[in-house]
């Protein structure tokens, strides 16, 4: 996006950062039908500062939210297709040698993006899922004793099959605690599935849509997020639902500080998307599975063996104040 665009001019009071949010929603909305949800999810997942998961079958529309959220937010984006001779290098780039200047020159990979979708991340080797780390968590890659700044904002959507499908390498549980949010899609109902069959290619709808925000708005959004009022209760029934995750006889692995920082800022983040005046219980309620499944892992004699159910125990159990 072009400097002084009508979009960097874009008054940003809390009605218009609200209005630009709920504009980003519908053109979301227009290419991944039926899902609302989860759209509303992703976003906040992003507002939040967070890395998304989205774990489900092929062909369920994984790769198109991720694209879509690119060109909507107006972010640089680039996708990286993991397969199992992926080498960390093609991932943050490589040094190579100038003959003319007798030095070595940095070629960024492709991870320098503002949004990076990291296609099914569960098909690489350990080595190269843990090339994703240090960006995700620092912001900046390594390479040759040099240390590299990547884009700002900066985001990774990641796309998983299911752990049980040919030719996947789990990811291991510290990676994992880098997604803010993980998301299942599922298959879209029988109304949303005949105006997928029956409309235009969402690829082709894709490409003729223009973004609603950009990163400047973006960043501006983010600090708004992060301002939202949360009262003392709130933080009592946060801290109630990670105090239960810990002690519970059916989890094994409770959440961290670092989940219990991801649900509040999670929290946060829906509360602004939904126009509320500060965080509410229903709030918390309706990210906490995104925030919460893929941290927490059920005793090996739980009832509750998906991450859904485990989640869904965990807020039937916890009183709201």
């Amino acid at each position: 996006m072009q400097r002084g665009s009508t979009l960097e001019q874009l008054p940003l009071g809390a009605d218009a950062q609200r209005a630009a949010v709920d504009k980003a929603q519908q053109a979301l909305g227009s290419i991944i039908l039926g899902k609302d949800q989860k759209i509303s999810l992703a976003l906040a997942c992003l507002l939040a500062r967070g890395h998304l998961l989205i774990e489900d079958l092929p062909g369920l529309g994984k790769t198109i939210l991720a694209q879509s959220l690119a060109r909507v937010l107006g972010l640089s984006y680039q996708r990286i297709q993991f397969t199992s001779d992926l080498l960390p290098a093609d991932i943050v780039g490589v040094s190579i040698f100038q003959q003319q200047q007798g030095e070595f020159t940095f070629k960024p990979g492709p991870i320098f993006a503002q949004l990076v979708l990291a296609d099914e991340v569960n098909r690489a080797t350990p080595k190269a899922q843990s090339a994703l780390l240090e960006a995700m968590e620092e912001h900046q890659v390594s390479v040759d004793g040099q240390t590299h700044e990547l884009p700002t904002p900066y985001f990774v959507v990641a796309t998983q099959n299911p752990s049980d499908q040919i030719g996947t390498f789990p990811l291991p549980e510290s990676q994992l605690d880098r997604f803010l949010m993980r998301l299942e899609l599922g298959y879209p109902n029988e109304e949303s599935e005949r105006a997928l069959i029956t409309g235009t290619d969402r690829r082709e709808m894709l490409s003729k849509i223009e973004p609603t925000l950009n990163a400047e708005i973006l960043i501006k959004l983010q600090k708004s997020v992060a301002q939202i009022h949360m009262t003392d209760p709130l933080v009592d029934y946060v801290q109630a639902l990670v105090r239960f995750t810990r002690e519970s006889p059916e989890i094994d692995i409770g959440l961290s500080p670092r989940g219990a920082l991801a649900l509040v800022a999670a929290a946060r983040s829906h509360a602004f998307i939904e126009h509320h005046s500060g965080v509410f219980p229903d709030d918390v309620q309706a990210v906490f599975a995104a925030v919460a499944g893929h941290r927490v892992k059920p005793a090996s004699n739980s009832a509750y063996r998906t991450p859904a159910d485990l989640s869904q125990h965990v807020l039937d159990s916890v009183a709201i104040p």
